[in-house]
């Protein structure tokens, strides 16, 4: 296609046009994701991509590769800006300003249902009863306030079954992080006090309990019960330590989300942090897909849609930039989540909040430096494996290949991709191995590569950019090699792209790695070569990935039982019988009548269990 063929096109579209709301989508060969789109009056927002001399440079080219359009006409233009969001999401269309790392923030819920409740971390909808506190940053921050508010407030954190099953007390009452509430250690109206209190932190009361603890502190010492006094110091210092982390005086500003924009060109890095009932509770950095001809105020409209479209908003939204189109952005936001609270976007100009705003400008500025210093790294990672692999072009997509497992248990293969803005994390994949029943390294890489390269043949993925390799990376010796290479042969795609694989090479030091290629002698490099460090730093990554996998699955794997096998039975009352029985074991050994006294099992389940486990 060509830039006339591309504005005819678009012209054809706009005769049947009306100007009323809508979302309208660019779509290339194979039909191709390229653009997407609201407007307020489509006829007149679409007609302006005829006008090729009064477009950026990057609109130009989209329209160049224009081959058809779909328009959806929506009632207004919060409808329109709602789709708008969740079809970028979903297309992630090449010239849209495009939100990469979606990620799901985690929480911690404390359980309603339960008389002792319990604290976790909680990713997901929150459609279960309990109170939910964040979001937060990262599972670190949450793990870590966890760990807080059990020396702080003794709460316990084992699953609901372990808690009905134990006999006496575990680890956590001995080192002081429980009141042991599963032996009746403390009653139900105790354990109920410790989780308010537990909330009222959360919640931003946290002056108020550290100071009640002080005071219950100081009584237990003027009574010289210097043990108790000493409990009291040890949770003090707990809560201390968390509002010492506190980043910077936020009194003044209770639930808000701050987002501040940095920019290099093309290099865009948005950073949020979140503050909730008056504490921090951690930040994030982004770096969007953007043109180097968006403007920053273009940049941050087009961002919050994405961002919130999972996400409950704060009650205040603060930004570096004035929003384009803040109230109608607003109005999306409060019809998508249903909020009952006056939700605002604002961008602060003076006071508390401007100063709130200055801090994480700051961190924005330093987080592009770093990402800026990351690129340069990954750019000249990536020339260097075109110097030494001798490829025709720099590599713009490598992947990494390596295999997890325990003496042939749950075994794991793993895919991590790099190119040139660092690792494709959205891009990663693992590959549960069926086919080998031993710890067979071999066969499972021959399984990985079939499945992997099978279905990108089965798809039309061959060729495409986005998602076929231009060089691969193995974590094995010869034998991985030769079998990778006879999958592809194969599958005809053998000559398609460069096979490489690293060895630990002699007494399985780094820094003397061996790389073997079909039909090359196998080569080492220099110590201190800047393409064996870029290698060693993708080969850590598939192993970190494949070793996270098999460790997740070998995790799952220890807390099933025989009740996952029962036909019909589902979470629910596989919780109750565990709650019930204390073990899988006891209910394997349980009669109809005890059975048919579990909660939520009716006769006819309660025979369904027994037929399973005694072979009626």
């Amino acid at each position: 296609m060509g830039i006339n063929e591309g504005i005819e096109i678009i012209r054809a579209q706009v005769q049947n046009l009306p100007d009323s709301p809508g979302v309208y989508r660019m779509l290339g060969v194979n039909d191709d994701p390229l653009y997407v789109g609201k407007a307020r009056a489509l006829k007149r927002r679409v007609v302006s991509y005829t006008r090729w001399d009064q477009l950026p440079k990057r609109l130009q080219r989209m329209v160049a590769e224009t081959v058809r359009m779909e328009i959806i006409h929506t009632h207004t233009e919060i409808e329109a800006l709602l789709l708008e969001a969740n079809l970028i999401k979903k297309l992630r269309p090449r010239y849209n300003i495009l939100l990469k790392d979606d990620k799901s923030f985690p929480y911690i819920r404390m359980s309603g249902t339960h008389d002792f409740p319990r604290v976790e971390k909680y990713r997901g909808v929150q459609d279960k009863d309990g109170d939910y506190f964040g979001p937060f940053a990262s599972g670190y921050a949450v793990n870590e306030t966890i760990g807080v508010l059990q020396r702080a407030f003794l709460l316990r954190n084992c699953s609901d079954s372990i808690f009905a099953s134990r006999a006496r007390p575990c680890l956590q009452y001995h080192i002081k992080r429980c009141t042991a509430p599963c032996v009746g250690y403390v009653t139900k109206e105790q354990y109920a006090q410790q989780a308010d209190e537990a909330k009222q932190f959360l919640s931003g009361k946290s002056r108020a309990i550290i100071e009640r603890f002080s005071q219950a502190m100081q009584y237990a010492s003027e009574r010289m019960d210097y043990e108790e006094a000493a409990t009291y110091r040890d949770r003090v210092q707990a809560l201390n330590h968390i509002q010492l982390k506190q980043d910077i005086n936020v009194q003044n500003v209770d639930d808000a989300d701050v987002f501040a924009l940095a920019r290099d060109g093309a290099l865009v890095c948005v950073q949020v942090f979140f503050f909730r009932q008056g504490q921090n509770f951690g930040n994030k950095s982004y770096f969007p897909r953007v043109g180097a001809d968006d403007s920053d105020e273009a940049i941050l409209s087009a961002f919050l849609p994405q961002f919130y479209a999972s996400r409950t908003p704060p009650k205040d939204i603060f930004t570096s930039h004035v929003v384009e189109e803040a109230k109608l952005i607003e109005a999306a936001l409060r019809e998508m989540h249903h909020t009952r609270y006056a939700l605002s976007i604002s961008a602060p100009s003076r006071g508390d909040r401007r100063r709130i705003l200055d801090f994480v400008c700051s961190n924005a500025r330093h987080a592009l430096q770093r990402h800026r210093i990351e690129r340069a790294g990954d750019t000249m990672g990536l020339q260097r494996m075109q110097e030494i692999f001798e490829l025709a072009e720099t590599p713009q997509r490598i992947e990494i290949y390596d295999n997890s497992h325990v003496q042939g248990t749950n075994k794991i293969g793993a895919m991590v991709v790099a190119g040139p803005e660092g690792f494709k994390k959205s891009a990663y994949r693992k590959f549960n191995i069926k086919t080998t029943d031993t710890g067979d390294d071999f066969a499972m890489m021959r399984e990985v590569f079939s499945r992997r390269f099978t279905r990108a043949l089965e798809e039309g993925r061959q060729g495409d950019p986005e998602h076929w390799p231009d060089l691969v990376l193995i974590d094995g010796g010869v034998g991985q090699l030769n079998v990778c290479n006879e999958v592809l042969a194969q599958l005809g795609i053998a000559d398609q792209f460069c096979v490489v694989a690293i060895s630990k090479g002699p007494d399985r030091n780094a820094g003397r790695e061996q790389f073997h290629r079909k039909g090359k002698a196998p080569f080492q490099l220099d110590f201190d070569d800047s393409g064996l460090m870029y290698m060693q730093r993708l080969r850590d990554e598939a192993h970190r990935f494949a070793i996270g996998a098999h460790r997740a699955k070998r995790s799952k794997a220890m807390i099933s039982s025989s009740l996952d096998e029962v036909a019909g039975i589902g979470p629910t009352r596989k919780k109750a019988l565990l709650a019930h029985f204390g073990s899988a074991k006891a209910v394997e050994n349980a009669g109809l009548k005890d059975l048919e006294a579990v909660p939520g099992v009716n006769k006819a389940t309660a025979k369904l269990i027994y037929d399973h486990y005694h072979g009626s």
